[in-house]
């Protein structure tokens, strides 16, 4: 079974098909010979209302969006190196001309480079852009130009410009690019956010170098979140493959919505899932770039997970939505806010998060010093709190545990619980919690080990086992373990009974 990733890819040909007419004429047959044959039957069905069908839906016309656009459209050239690992071994009879002469093996181990060594090797790379500006701005991805030591860019009338990377910034993978040029034909960016589900839309890039390859589909979804990521991806079916990175993608006005910027495929090719970087992300981004020469991200200053359904029944959520926090950074900006693990944040700004991963998208994208709005559960109840976002190139650090009474039992959730020793807590860094001793029964089934540290059931801290049987003895369906293991915090929800 092959590997399904995530891959930086860019858009190629798709074919429209066109529906025959061949079916209506069978229907119209069948009808006649109907009414021949049952005469009743067919003055009934006359009588009968006509059922009312959707209205038509005709195929957009692109040649004028390519006509007046594709101009604009750029191809990206890029020539660098990378370091490599030498593996004289690997290199023997695989592709190597001489791998049979009888001096090879002399010769190889005489050659100056050692096993495990590295070496700077050559690579080339093809990429899409999109000119924004008459004076030579160019939009692209971060990773077209990523360890670039030269980039050339390509026009629609075979000019050719060494362009200056003017910066990148690999969190949202969008870089700006500029050409010693004048009087350039330009894209138009679409304003707001007014892209909907279902809409067609058009790209335009390079595909396998495939200069200005046109194709077309529809969007998919929106605010996509993506594992590799901060940005609320646009999702289309418009045909996307390696070399199209970086290229434009327009809405029906000719517009350009997003930057084609990545693909879901087990093959390296197009399998029907491409994503593209919103248009105004990819215009704050540049922005910044063009007026400091850097990107600054802001940070919330928290670890979240998903909720499932096992953490809404848990916290009693009626619906399984939302952030569950599993660690506050000590001194960040939700500690000052008074967020706290296992807290549930389920609006920012007025707008809801459903999944995790809408979180890091719209706070990644926000400034620091930004104060946001937040909508959280905590303990059964709705709670607004307020946040200050600090710089996300701030070191982290970690929020320490609240210190516990000693005791020792073992619970119906299968675990054998005590305190941690004076000694465990000065070499662990952990104030407080009740080590597993060991584990069974439906905790382990959920994941928990012996040597994890229990710190909160429900989001409720527990410094002693009567605590966990209080808190456990309140829940009908599961409960929701806070676990440090080594240095990391997680929820692991339990389902009891």
């Amino acid at each position: 079974m092959s590997t399904t990733t995530l891959k930086r890819a860019a858009v190629a040909v798709a074919v429209l098909g066109v529906i025959g007419v061949g079916g209506a004429v069978a229907v119209k047959q069948s009808a006649a010979v109907a009414a021949a044959t049952v005469p009743v039957a067919a003055v009934a069905a006359s009588a009968a209302p006509a059922p009312v069908g959707a209205p038509a839906i005709s195929l957009p016309d692109f040649s004028s969006i390519v006509t007046q656009n594709g101009p604009a459209v750029v191809n990206i050239n890029v020539t660098g190196s990378t370091k490599t690992a030498f593996d004289p071994d690997a290199q023997q009879g695989r592709g190597d001309p001489y791998a049979d002469d009888p001096f090879y093996e002399f010769f190889r181990r005489f050659q100056g480079q050692q096993r495990g060594q590295q070496r700077q090797a050559p690579s080339h790379g093809l990429g899409s852009g999109f000119i924004i500006s008459p004076d030579g701005i160019i939009l692209t991805n971060a990773h077209v130009v990523r360890d670039a030591s030269e980039v050339v860019v390509k026009l629609t009338d075979r000019r050719e410009f060494r362009a200056k990377v003017l910066g990148s910034d690999p969190q949202s993978d969008v870089a700006v690019l500029k050409i010693d040029a004048k009087n350039l034909p330009v894209v138009p960016l679409a304003k707001g956010n007014d892209l909907k589900v279902g809409e067609w839309v058009l790209a335009i890039g390079s595909p396998y170098g495939l200069d200005n390859t046109v194709t077309a589909g529809v969007v998919s979804a929106k605010g996509r979140s993506l594992p590799d990521g901060n940005v609320p991806f646009i999702q289309t079916d418009v045909a996307v493959n390696p070399g199209n990175s970086g290229g434009p993608l327009f809405n029906t006005r000719g517009e350009v919505v997003g930057i084609n910027s990545q693909i879901y495929s087990q093959t390296g090719g197009y399998q029907g899932l491409s994503f593209a970087i919103p248009i105004d992300v990819a215009n704050k981004i540049k922005n910044q770039i063009v007026s400091t020469g850097k990107v600054v991200h802001a940070k919330l200053g928290v670890t979240v997970q998903e909720v499932n359904q096992g953490f809404a029944d848990s916290f009693n959520l009626a619906t399984p939505e939302g952030a569950l926090i599993s660690n506050v950074e000590s001194g960040g900006p939700a500690d000052k806010a008074g967020l706290k693990a296992g807290d549930v944040i389920r609006a920012l700004n007025g707008q809801k998060i459903i999944s995790s991963a809408d979180l890091p998208s719209v706070v990644g994208l926000s400034t620091p010093g930004d104060k946001i709005a937040l909508e959280i559960w905590r303990q059964g109840k709705p709670l607004q709190v307020t946040a200050t976002l600090g710089n996300a190139a701030d070191k982290t650090a970690k929020a320490d545990a609240p210190a516990g009474d000693p005791a020792s039992a073992k619970m119906r959730l299968g675990l054998s619980l005590r305190p941690l020793e004076p000694a465990e807590r000065r070499d662990s860094g952990i104030a407080g919690g009740l080590l597993i001793q060991d584990a069974g029964g439906a905790a382990a089934d959920a994941g928990v080990q012996p040597g994890d540290v229990l710190l909160s059931v429900n989001g409720r801290p527990v410094n002693s086992v009567d605590q966990v049987r209080e808190v456990v003895g309140k829940s009908s369906k599961s409960v929701a373990l806070l676990i440090q293991r080594g240095d990391d915090k997680i929820f692991i929800p339990v389902r009891l009974g």
